[in-house]
C-alpha cells in the first residue's frame, strides 16, 4: 500500500477523530448547557476564547494562553490551528516557550488547563499525516523531537504543576498527566491513551508511568486496547487526585490553586525536588526511548501503510 494524497489522509482524520469523541460521549458541537458560577476571567469555555485574549497584555502565543496571576501562571492550551486542542509541534513549542518563561519568573505554580470542552485530544493526526506524507523521513524525526522535548520539558519544570482536567484528555493530553504533580478532573473528563490501536507506540513517558500508578493490568488495557477511564475511574486508581462537579468546577480549581500559592516558595519547589528528583533521569530516558521509537516507527513505509490501514478501514464505520 503506498502513501496516499494528503488531502485523503486529513480527510480520515477528521472524519476518525470526530466519531471517536463522539463514540465517547462528547459532542464538541452541542451547546453549552449551563454557565458556571465562577469569575468571568476564570471561566474555561470555548465562547470566551477571543475576549481572554483580547484582555490578555501576553499576545505573544498563538495556540495557548498565558496569564500571570498573584502567585502562579495560568496556562491554558486555546488552539485555533488544530481540533479540540490537538497538539502539533508548533503547538508544544508555545506550551514548552511557556513553562519555560514560567520557570524563571516569581511564580510559585502553574496551573494547566483548557479553553473549550475537551482538554486535549492528544496529538494532531491530520497534521501528522499530511507531514509524514509529503516527507517521511525528515518529518518523522522532526516531530519525534518535538514530542521528546514537549516531555521533557514537563519532567525537567522544578514548580508544582497543577492541571485541571475540564472534558476529555486523550492520547498525549493524557500521557503527560503523571509528570504533573496535582491532576483535578471534572465529573465530564475522561481519559484514553489508544496508541497501539491507532498503530502507535506510547508516548509521554506513558510507558512506564501507567504501569507505576494504574498497575500492570490496566496499564496495558490502556496503551493496547484504548480501554477508556471515567474521571471516578481515573481517580480510584491514582491518576486524579480529586473530581469536582462540573458546575463548580473552575472555583474549585482555582480555590485551591490560590491556597497553594499563599505558601513559600522555597517550600514548595524543594518538596517537588525531593519527590521527584530520583525519577527524573528514569523519566528522561524512558521519553527517549519512547521518541526513538515513534521515529523509527514514522519512518518506515510499514509503519505508515498500517496507520492508513486503520484509517482506511475506520472510514467506512463512521
Amino acid at each position: 500500500m503506498g502513501l496516499w494524497p494528503c488531502s485523503c489522509s486529513l480527510y480520515l482524520l477528521s472524519a476518525l477523530e470526530g466519531s471517536a469523541l463522539t463514540n465517547g460521549g462528547l459532542n464538541q458541537h452541542s451547546p453549552v448547557k449551563r454557565k458556571l458560577e465562577a469569575e468571568k476571567d476564570y471561566v474555561f469555555d470555548k465562547r470566551l476564547r477571543y475576549s481572554v485574549r483580547q484582555n490578555e497584555s501576553n499576545c505573544r502565543f498563538r495556540d495557548i494562553v498565558v496569564r500571570k496571576e498573584e502567585g502562579f501562571t495560568h496556562i491554558l492550551l486555546s488552539s485555533q490551528t488544530s481540533d479540540n486542542n490537538a497538539l502539533t509541534p508548533e503547538i508544544m513549542k508555545e506550551v514548552r516557550r511557556a513553562l519555560c518563561n514560567a520557570a524563571t519568573d516569581d511564580s510559585k505554580l502553574l496551573l494547566l488547563s483548557a479553553v473549550g470542552s475537551v482538554f486535549c485530544s492528544g496529538l494532531d493526526y491530520s497534521y501528522l499525516i499530511g507531514r509524514l506524507s509529503s516527507d517521511r523521513r525528515k518529518e518523522s524525526t522532526r516531530i519525534a523531537e518535538a514530542i521528546r522535548d514537549f516531555v521533557k520539558a514537563f519532567i525537567q519544570f522544578k514548580k508544582p504543576i497543577v492541571v485541571a482536567i475540564n472534558g476529555p484528555a486523550l492520547g498525549l493530553g493524557a500521557s503527560i498527566l503523571p509528570l504533573c504533580d496535582i491532576v483535578w478532573a471534572s465529573e465530564k473528563a475522561w481519559f484514553q491513551t489508544p496508541y497501539a490501536t491507532i498503530r502507535l507506540t506510547p508516548a509521554g513517558c506513558s510507558s512506564y508511568t501507567f504501569p507505576q500508578i494504574l498497575g500492570v493490568a490496566l496499564a496495558n488495557e490502556m496503551l493496547f486496547c484504548g480501554r477508556k477511564l471515567t474521571a471516578q475511574e481515573a481517580c480510584s486508581r491514582g491518576l486524579v487526585s480529586q473530581v469536582f462537579w462540573p458546575t463548580t468546577f473552575s472555583q474549585e480549581v482555582m480555590l485551591r490553586v490560590k491556597e497553594m500559592a499563599s505558601c513559600s516558595a522555597v517550600v514548595l519547589e524543594e518538596s517537588k525536588c525531593l519527590v521527584r528528583s530520583f525519577l527524573k533521569s528514569v523519566l528522561e530516558d524512558v521519553n527517549e526511548k519512547e521518541c526513538v521509537m515513534l521515529k523509527q516507527l514514522w519512518s518506515s513505509s510499514k509503519g505508515l501503510d498500517s496507520l492508513f490501514s486503520y484509517l482506511q478501514d475506520k472510514i467506512y464505520e463512521v
